[in-house]
This record gives structure tokens, C-alpha cells and sequence, in this order.
């Protein structure tokens, strides 16, 4: 493969009526085949050469997923640009921060929100030329804002075209397609460098180990801005596939019943939201319901187990699997959409007891690792060779190894050359070749990797004893009454928790006992409540070391946000901020006498 672009640009020749892109505006759905992605792109890489962008200029895209995204992303690295996505949730500080940085000509905007951050930035801005709105409604053509719908309709003009036609015969894989700034927990964000090659040896890795054709269906709904979504998105157009494009992540579970996708990626928090959901409502139901719901799922994941362990289950089972299918297990399948292909999870870390609880539904999910630098994937497990727990085997090129302190180290085709413009981060990232991932693990002995942590996470408390904050948030934090959850603790004598409840079950519960409050925080300081996340937390901590046990916490009624800077675009905790926000909250906590060791009835 030359470049990505033209690689999608060659599977919509092949099939031209196909749908590629599916996105709802108002109240339908619309859809784009992939002769008319194929249009779009060829008119829009055309109009980017009338504005001026030659090859190796940066263009921005500041917009939530749209199929607009997917257009300008493409036309740009056809004519051997270079695109730098922006997170639709950045403030426009930190859009200023990257659109200074990476030196853009060019600025796509999804909606008035982006757009207006932009027009504040652009003053500071001497090599932004133009800001490309996306939003057909909103006005545009004065000074250097233009509409993209605009460029698209221009006439062709044939010494724009014959440009394109020549600047995609010169593409080369070792093209510079995309710097990728880092949304990362610590720190400042850096901008990746990524090489066409970096993604095409994602994509031959992706052939080896999954099926996916015209015949499958993704959802989109993590941001396009993110490696993750980005490199997927673009394998499944390669593939031929429909790739249904959703701008608001919080309508997911009504696109799933919608589109009914046979193939996705996504973050940990949307399985684990369903599996809490489930739970939740069985937990309410009556106890014959709850032994059969139980019943059910153990026997269809020892019924799935064996499947893609290639053993034929037994008759017995056959029949026992049927019998819990009708009952419980297809309702859980229809919860997410229909039976899938499989799914993919990366960004954190999973628990098991969800994994485990998907696969006897009959729905794999294949649980990955890796980084913005990494183009975005290291390891995956697959249908043919998975294991719970782990994140799966090195994809093919990459080696893995465990260096100094327990860390994770790689090196492959896949793996960034370095950081824009910063050539200090990019010579301490790597040693002898091999790019340091910042996160600690080990591989087993059958070459299966298992993340512990990222270094910068560890908490070290009091007592000496380094504790993985991931594991434990992944651990209790699939409890239905918890929505979010933030460990803290460094050196002190324990750890702590910070919890966002999850409010809609937390409300059943307090109907039930028929407390009274006049609002969430009034609710959350109820001694009742108080004691049901005790006992919760205590519950969901049996399995854990007794120094990785939550033995302090306080709730809060405000959940985690991307806008406040406490988690990233891939939900993961940013615990400095968080534990800035909340530090008054957790001396008081710790400053507290400790509770004493009881189970509490509620």
C-alpha cells in the first residue's frame, strides 16, 4: 500500500454502489455510497490545491465525527498533506496550543462551537489561511472562511486536477500522513508523527487475524480524532463496509438497536455500562429470575468456551445453551445490537467478569493494546487466539519485550519516528531502537501480554507498597451503582477513591427505601447511601490484595468530563487533575477516622 487515501479511493472503484458512509441529521439517516465518497474526495483534494496546500502542509480538523471528517481527511493525504486531528472537546486554548504548534494552513470545523473557537484563534495564527466549515447551515465565504460544500461544488479545474493526478502518482509510504497530538494523562500533548506505513502495517495485521468484508457494518462513535477510531474507520472502508457515522457518543446504545453494527471498536466504559445496566435489572427481579439469569450465563459461556477452544460441545450442553439462549442470552445480544462479528476494546483496561460475561452471549470481545505512537495497535487478542485478562499477542512485525522496572518496550513498522518538532521527547523515548511505552506489564509464558499499569499512574502509598490505580477502577468500577471512579492514595497510609454514582440506580434504590432528598448531593450524603457504597465497594474488592483495597471514599455528583480536563477522549482518568479538583475533599476523607471493617445492610 502507497497511501491510505488512495487505497480507499481503489476499494470504492471496486465497488461504487456500495454504501460507505451512514450519518443521521435531524431526524434520518442519510447515506453516501462509495462513488460518491470517491467524488467528494477527488472535488475537495482539487480545492485544497486552489487554496494553496502543497504536499507536507498541515491540515486540522476541529469537528465531532461526521462524514465531512472522513471527506477532508482523505482529500488531504491524496494530494500528500498532512492531517492533524483536534478533538472536538478542546477548549480553544488547547485547539490554539495545536494549531500554533503543527503550523496549519488549513482548519476544518465541524460546528458553530469549533467554528467560532477558530475564528478567536486565527489572528494568532500567521500560516492559517482558511477555516473550512463543515455545517452546510452555517454562513460562510468572507475573508479566509469558507464552506466546504463550496470547494466541493466548485467546477473542476484541469490544472487543479492534473496536480492531484501527479502528486498521487509520487505518494510513497514513507509519506508523512498524519501527526497525531496526544490526549495523554500527564502532561502536555505531542504532537505524533505517522507514516502511511505505519497505518497499512496495521491494516495487513488486521487481514491476518479478523474477517471483515462489504457484508459487515461498523459504528463509529469514539472520535474520529483518536488513532483508535481513525485507523479503524479507515480499515473498514478499505474492506468495502458500511461505517454508520455517529456525532454524539452519548446516543450509542440507540444506534446500537438502530444500526445493529456486525463489527466495532470502543473504549472499556460501553461495556462495562451494559454489563452494569443487566445486572442492575436482574438484581431488582425476583429470585427465581436471578438463579436462571445466573444458570444461563454460566452455561453459555461454558458452551462458547469450548466452541473457540474447537472443542464440539455435548449434546447436554447443545441443549442446555439452546434453552439458555431463548431465555436470557438473546436479550443480552439484543442490548448491543444483534449477534456481532466481534468487537474490540482498547484505550484501558477491562475486567474479566466482563469479558467473560459478553462471550456467554455469544459475543467475543477482543480486548487490544496500544498507543497514539503506535499507530494505535502493539497487540490484540483475535477469534483464533484469545485469552481474558490479557491483551493479546504482538500483531505481526512487532516484537515486544520487557525492559528495566516491569516496562512495556516495542518496536515494529508500526511504531512512530518521533514527535513533531521535538526532537528532546522524541531521543527519550527510545533506547537502542525500542520505543518506551510508559506502561508496565509482563508477557506469559504462552507470549500473551498483561498491562499492569502506566508508570506515571503507580501509587505509591505510605507504607512503601506500589499500587496499579487501572486495575482497581476496572475491578470495582463494574459495579451498577458506580458510574465513574478515580483511585487515589499516593503516599498515604491507604488508598482512596473518588465515586460518581451511577445516578439512575442509585434513585431506584432510594425509591425502594423511600428517602428523602432534595437533590443529588443532598442524596449522596444519606448515611443509607453512604453504606450501600461501602458495602458495594467491598463487595466488588474480595478479589484484591488487602493494600489494593478502596478503604476510604467520597461521593460526588459531578461526573468526570473531557471539558473540565478529567478524563480523555478514551474515558481514562486524568487523576493529577482530578486530584487537584478534588483535594480539599480527599484530606477532609483521609483527615476522617477510618471505618471499621463491618458488612452494612441498606
Amino acid at each position: 500500500m502507497r497511501n491510505v487515501a488512495l487505497e480507499i479511493l481503489a476499494a470504492a472503484a471496486a465497488h461504487p454502489d456500495a454504501v460507505a458512509l451512514r450519518h443521521r441529521r435531524g431526524d434520518r439517516w442519510h447515506d453516501l455510497t462509495y462513488g460518491g465518497l470517491a467524488a467528494r474526495i477527488d472535488r475537495l483534494a482539487a480545492a485544497l490545491v486552489g487554496l494553496g496546500v502543497a504536499p507536507g502542509d498541515r491540515v486540522g480538523i476541529f469537528s465531532p465525527n461526521l462524514p465531512e471528517w472522513i471527506v477532508a481527511d482523505q482529500a488531504a493525504m491524496s494530494i500528500r498533506a498532512v492531517t492533524v486531528p483536534i478533538y472536538a472537546t478542546s477548549t480553544a486554548g488547547q485547539a490554539r496550543q495545536i494549531v500554533v504548534d503543527s503550523g496549519l494552513k488549513v482548519l476544518f470545523t465541524g460546528t458553530a462551537a469549533e467554528r467560532d473557537a477558530a475564528l478567536e484563534i486565527v489572528a494568532e495564527c500567521p500560516e492559517l489561511r482558511w477555516i473550512v466549515t463543515m455545517d452546510p447551515d452555517l454562513p460562510a465565504g468572507s475573508g479566509r472562511l469558507c464552506a466546504q460544500a463550496d470547494l466541493e461544488a466548485r467546477p473542476a479545474d484541469p490544472a487543479q486536477a492534473a496536480e492531484v493526478d501527479h502528486r498521487r502518482r509520487l505518494a510513497d509510504p514513507d509519506d508523512l500522513a498524519a501527526v497525531i497530538y496526544t490526549s495523554g494523562t500527564t502532561g502536555e500533548p505531542k504532537g505524533v508523527l505517522l507514516r502511511h506505513a505505519n497505518f497499512t502495517n496495521q491494516y495487513s495485521t488486521l487481514d491476518t487475524r479478523f474477517r471483515v468484508g462489504p457484508q459487515d457494518r461498523s459504528l463509529c462513535f469514539l472520535p474520529l480524532s483518536h488513532a483508535y477510531e481513525r485507523t479503524w474507520s479507515a480499515y473498514v472502508l478499505l474492506k468495502g463496509a458500511l461505517n454508520v457515522i455517529l456525532s454524539n457518543p452519548r446516543q450509542v446504545v440507540t444506534a446500537l438497536a438502530e444500526t445493529r453494527p456486525t463489527v466495532m471498536v470502543s473504549a472499556p466504559r460501553l461495556y462495562e455500562k451494559v454489563h452494569a445496566a443487566i445486572h442492575a435489572r436482574v438484581d431488582a427481579s425476583p429470585p427465581l429470575r436471578r438463579r436462571v439469569f445466573r444458570w444461563a450465563v454460566g452455561t453459555g459461556f461454558r458452551y462458547w468456551s469450548a466452541h473457540y477452544a474447537g472443542r464440539r460441545p455435548g449434546p447436554g450442553l447443545r441443549l442446555a445453551q439452546a434453552v439458555a439462549d431463548r431465555l436470557v442470552l438473546r436479550r443480552i445480544r439484543d442490548a448491543v445490537g444483534g449477534p456481532k462479528n466481534f468487537f474490540s476494546c482498547g484505550g484501558a483496561a477491562l475486567a474479566r467478569e466482563v469479558e467473560e460475561f459478553f462471550l456467554a452471549a455469544g459475543l467475543l470481545v477482543c480486548q487490544g493494546y496500544g498507543l497514539t505512537e503506535t499507530a494505535p495497535m502493539l497487540t490484540c487478542n483475535a477469534p483464533g487466539a484469545f485469552r481474558f485478562g490479557t491483551v493479546g499477542r504482538p500483531i505481526d512485525g512487532v516484537e515486544i519485550r520487557i525492559g528495566e522496572g516491569g516496562e512495556i518496550l516495542a518496536r515494529g513498522p508500526n511504531v512512530t519516528e518521533g514527535y513533531w518538532r521535538r526532537p528532546g521527547d522524541t531521543a527519550a523515548a527510545f533506547t537502542g531502537g525500542w520505543f518506551h511505552t510508559g506502561d508496565i506489564g509482563h508477557l506469559d509464558r504462552d507470549g500473551f501480554l498483561v498491562i499492569t499499569d502506566r508508570i506515571k499512574d503507580l501509587i505509591i502509598t505510605s507504607s512503601g507498597k506500589n499500587v496499579a490505580p487501572q486495575r482497581i477502577e476496572a475491578v470495582v468500577g463494574k459495579d451498577h451503582y458506580i458510574d465513574q471512579l478515580a483511585v487515589v492514595g499516593d503516599r498515604r497510609s491507604a488508598i482512596g477513591a473518588i465515586v460518581v454514582p451511577a445516578f439512575a440506580s442509585l434513585l431506584e434504590f432510594a425509591r425502594e427505601r423511600k428517602l428523602a432528598f432534595a437533590d443529588h448531593e443532598e442524596l449522596i450524603r444519606l448515611p443509607e447511601v453512604v453504606d450501600l457504597y461501602r458495602r458495594r465497594i467491598r463487595e466488588q474488592s474480595l478479589g484484591l490484595a488487602p493494600f489494593e483495597k478502596i478503604r476510604r471514599f467520597t461521593l460526588v455528583a459531578q461526573q468526570f468530563s473531557m471539558q473540565a480536563g478529567e478524563i480523555t477522549p478514551t474515558l481514562k482518568v486524568r487523576r493529577k487533575v482530578i486530584a487537584q479538583k478534588y483535594q480539599e475533599l480527599i484530606e477532609r476523607m483521609y483527615r476522617a477516622p477510618e471505618p471499621p471493617e463491618r458488612d452494612t445492610t441498606a
